[in-house]
This record gives structure tokens, C-alpha cells and sequence, in this order.
């Protein structure tokens, strides 16, 4: 069932969730680099934006997306076990591209592991094309696929 999400900005209480879950569901067999203090440090900056959707007020989804010149880097998106398939990361996506438009931006990019076919394919499903990969980007340990989406063309 896909139910109708709210997505708002998260607030500073939210790093050491937000955190957690980035630990427990991206950052799998890799240090922890995502600490409460880095996504409080995104919560702060002026040029990101660190979006949540709550699901009887727990943490459903998140995401972070930093904002340059013309283009915006999803720098991480994650949505809870439990709460996968739902539309919470539909509704996180949408609201970073609603977002990212409003402010003039053309293209979004990202990297996502490149064994993660889960999230390869909802990117892909989303608009998002494959550009290249990227040799052990993640922490020397892991290859990633670079992905982008041009916000002014036709899905």
C-alpha cells in the first residue's frame, strides 16, 4: 500500500537518526562516516538540504542533497526497512526534484553502489541514467555507478 507521505525538512534532533539509519541501511561494510555530527553539519548548511518523511513519528526516509551553480548531488537517501516500498522514497525523490527546480537547478547527479540493483533500478525508474562507474569510490572497497537526471527534459 502506498500512502500519502509528507516530506519536510528535518530539524538538528533528527542527525542522530538520520545517522543511524544512514549506518545501518547505505553504509553497510564501510566505516561510519555519516556521524550525528556530519548530518548536523548538513542540517546547517545553507546550501543542502536534508529532507524527512515521519511515519508515526519515527523516522520513515531521509535524504541529502547539496545544491552548486546549476546542479544539485543527492549525497545520500535511504528509506527504513520497514517502510520500503511504500513511497517513501518516491515522495523524498520528488520533493528533492520539486526543490532543485524552484531553485533553477538543471541536473541532479548521485552515486549509488554499484551491486545495489535495488536502488540502481528505482533511480532508473525515477529518470535517472547511468553515466559511468567510479573504481572503488566507496572507501577503496566498493565500485560506484554515477547516475543523473536532467531536470528540463521529458521523463
Amino acid at each position: 500500500m502506498i500512502a500519502n507521505h509528507e516530506v519536510g525538512l528535518a530539524v538538528p534532533g533528527d542527525a542522530t537518526g538520520i545517522s543511524l539509519l544512514s549506518r545501518n541501511v547505505i553504509e553497510q561494510g564501510l566505516s561510519w562516516s555519516w556521524t550525528p555530527r556530519r548530518v548536523a553539519n548538513s542540517i546547517a548548511d545553507r546550501s543542502t538540504n536534508v529532507a524527512v518523511v515521519r511515519h508515526e513519528h519515527r523516522l520513515a526516509g531521509f535524504a541529502i542533497m547539496k545544491y552548486a551553480e546549476s546542479e544539485a548531488h543527492i549525497l545520500l537517501l535511504a528509506v527504513h526497512p520497514d517502510q520500503r516500498r511504500k513511497g517513501v522514497g518516491l515522495a523524498l525523490l520528488a520533493w528533492l526534484e520539486a526543490t532543485a527546480r524552484v531553485a533553477g537547478i538543471d541536473l541532479i547527479r548521485l552515486e549509488v553502489r554499484a551491486g545495489n540493483a535495488g536502488a540502481i533500478a528505482f533511480y532508473r525508474q525515477s529518470g535517472f541514467r547511468e553515466m559511468h562507474q567510479r573504481k572503488r569510490y566507496y572507501q577503496g572497497i566498493e565500485d560506484a555507478l554515477c547516475m543523473a537526471k536532467d531536470l528540463w527534459l521529458p521523463s
